[in-house]
């Protein structure tokens, strides 16, 4: 960090448990990512390669040895497994994860149909092998999926072996857990995150306002996905307080004036002087 600032809240950091931002990358090109990591390695802890874009990606082996290169994770997006589920090749997307050295996996059916048991049985798989992410949510607006069964199937996976469990809302986000116009389903992210542990979630959130909702609501190290590369240094700051939109949530004018008032009484061994 290049400046001195205090009472800053704590971030955690790299590897991470919490406080994850999840990068989106829709198609970058090398030079794309080498500049990306120039800039933002430090804040950014996983990039998924957006539902199928890597199976036409240029040079896909030199972009891939850059991220490595700055030891970030990279996993395909989950709509390629399922395009692989859907023509019964999972066997061959292994294969392709292994060929890539590709350490991470999503498992997902928010497109095609996928019964819950053998979703379960396919993280049980591949957990044995891989990290697995695996996201609950449909990318249909219109299928709403009530909230006792997100906890349940986000405890289900959990238990399956999946890392995380990402809480679906698109690069849009528009679906899950936000309705069509991205207002925030509120009352569904209560009744999730009172029975899952934070750290076990990485909630979708691309737009802005929405990443603020969840920093303001969970603090600077709430886990967030589908954040766009260009975003991830604005999201840093509203983590710590360093955009007006979080500016007060993280430290207080009461504070400040404490602080003053402490200081102006203390002597410069820091010590409180006493009075007469």
């Amino acid at each position: 960090m290049q400046f001195k600032l205090n009472h800053l809240p704590k971030r955690t950091n790299k590897p991470r448990n919490k406080g994850i931002t999840l990068a989106l990358d829709k198609g970058f090109s090398v030079r794309q990512v080498e500049d990306f990591c120039e800039a933002a390695s430090g804040y950014t802890d996983i990039v998924k390669l957006g539902w199928g874009t890597s199976y036409v990606t240029q040079n896909l082996s030199e972009k891939l040895e850059v991220y490595k290169k700055h030891d970030i994770p990279v996993y395909f997006g989950g709509t390629l497994f399922e395009a692989y589920v859907l023509r019964g090749q999972l066997d061959a997307y292994v294969e392709l994860l292994k060929r890539y050295e590709i350490q991470h996996v999503e498992v997902s059916n928010g497109t095609i149909w996928l019964s819950e048991n053998k979703k379960l049985d396919i993280i049980n798989e591949l957990s044995r092998d891989f990290t697995v992410l695996s996201e609950v949510g449909s990318k249909n607006p219109d299928s709403i999926i009530p909230p006792y069964k997100w906890v349940k199937m986000i405890n289900n996976e959990m238990e399956a072996g999946s890392w995380k469990v990402i809480c679906e809302a698109r690069e849009s986000g528009t679906v899950g857990l936000f309705r069509p116009n991205g207002e925030i389903r509120s009352g569904l992210i209560d009744e999730i995150t009172d029975q899952i542990p934070m750290s076990d979630l990485i909630f979708e959130a691309p737009q802005k306002d929405q990443q603020v909702w969840f920093i303001k609501k969970f603090g600077s190290n709430v886990n967030l996905g589908n954040v766009a590369p260009t975003e991830v240094i604005s999201v840093e700051t509203i983590r710590l307080g360093l955009r007006g939109d979080t500016l007060f949530d993280f430290y207080s004018i009461e504070d400040n004036q404490l602080q003053k008032a402490y200081s102006g009484n203390s002597n410069s061994n820091g010590s409180r002087e006493t009075t007469k």
